[in-house]
């Protein structure tokens, strides 16, 4: 039973003991952890030639996973072309109180233009302390006089408006743009243009759960929290049709775009090389939520609206898979404790074999080695499976 480790081809051999390895490959066969201790041998395994991490000593080769792209490398597609002349700029727009002065002057006028005339009824101009004159009739420079003052009056009062905190008015005039106001309070405007208000206020959108894929095509319901605000009225009214439906639909185009590129879980992967915390999933909803605002910022700005924030609340199976990938997700995790165990039964199994072999206490032959390290293994496999259920 005395036998002695072969040396390499061309490698120089100690009379010393040294550390040798019990299980030493330079490539093995990645076989997954759930189904290597299966009792039902029915369905048979698939198994794909791989090189599985490094471990010191043994000579083996860190595994090549597949390499994902963060959702931050989503590349961005150039922006919608808009108009270059339209941008808010603002508009002409008076006090309130100089339209206030105008109608009444104006009114005051046509009071006693009527009054000069006789055309005020005696009660009236009793009540009013004024002397009733007698009805001379109205010729043609009064009823112009007249029609003047008609024209102040409805131009100085139908210039009045309300400014309101939040708002602003787009003016157009014959369909050209002629600014925005965004001032508060009683003001005044021509009333000869069309004004249309816009909430500039600081907003938020939260979607109703839209389908969506994930890079390995499992379907999913996602909620999206979208906070914006309109930056530039000019283009928000007038750039686009409905700016608030523009933005539902960039968000669900950006948000297919996004979740395409990770899975939804990393179920029975390893972290392949860059990636220290494991391979990126959905799951990361800070990474998610910026690639998705970068995206929705770059679609929005065009059109006059800023997005602070666009958030995933909630990403989940659709309901049709939802049942089979928790199942998937159970056995992922029962996989990742079986591999922690069968793992540190490895190396528990190599430290002793080696030490008995080193200190020399036993001396084996391939046989008795190969017994041995089966002994052991199934010996120390057993004892962690009952500490760990018993725990």
């Amino acid at each position: 039973m005395n036998t002695t480790p072969s040396e390499p081809d061309g490698e120089p051999t100690s009379d010393g003991p040294r550390h040798t390895p019990v299980i030493a490959q330079e490539a093995t066969t990645e076989i997954p952890v759930h189904l290597l201790f299966r009792d039902d041998d029915s369905q048979p395994i698939a198994l794909r030639s791989a090189v599985v991490a490094r471990r010191q000593g043994t000579g083996e080769q860190p595994k090549v996973g597949r390499r994902l792209a963060p959702p931050a490398a989503v590349p961005l597609r150039p922006a919608p072309p808009v108009d270059p002349d339209l941008g808010e700029r603002p508009a002409s727009a008076l006090p309130g109180w100089t339209g206030l002065v105008a109608g009444a002057c104006a009114l005051g006028g046509v009071g006693a233009v009527l009054w000069g005339a006789g055309a005020v009824p005696g009660p009236v101009a009793r009540l009013l302390g004024l002397t009733p004159h007698p009805f001379q009739g109205i010729g043609f420079g009064l009823w112009c006089l007249l029609t003047l003052g008609v024209i102040l009056v409805l131009f100085a009062f139908g210039g009045l408006g309300r400014g309101r905190v939040g708002q602003a008015w787009v003016l157009t005039l014959f369909g050209d743009y002629c600014g925005s106001v965004r001032r508060t309070g009683l003001l005044w405007v021509s009333p000869l243009v069309l004004r249309r208000r816009v909430d500039v206020r600081l907003r938020h959108w939260r979607s109703e759960p839209m389908p969506a894929v994930d890079a390995d095509g499992t379907a999913l319901r996602v909620v999206v929290l979208v906070v914006w605000r309109v930056a530039d009225t000019a283009r928000a009214a007038l750039g686009v049709e409905d700016h608030e439906g523009y933005l539902s639909e960039q968000v669900e185009a950006a948000m297919a775009r996004v979740l395409s590129q990770l899975p939804a879980d990393a179920l029975h992967e390893e972290a392949p090389p860059g990636f220290a915390g494991g391979t990126p999933t959905l799951r990361d909803a800070e990474a998610v939520g910026d690639a998705l605002t970068r995206m929705l910022s770059a679609d929005c700005a065009p059109v006059g609206i800023e997005v602070f924030s666009a958030q995933p609340t909630g990403i989940e199976y659709a309901p049709e898979v939802a049942a089979a990938m928790q199942r998937r997700r159970i056995a992922a995790i029962d996989a990742k404790h079986r591999d922690s165990v069968l793992t540190s039964v490895v190396d528990a199994v190599e430290e002793t074999v080696s030490r008995l072999t080193a200190r020399g206490l036993v001396e084996l032959d391939d046989y008795e080695r190969k017994a041995l390290v089966k002994d052991l293994t199934i010996a120390f496999y057993t004892g962690r499976c009952g500490a760990a259920e018993g725990t």
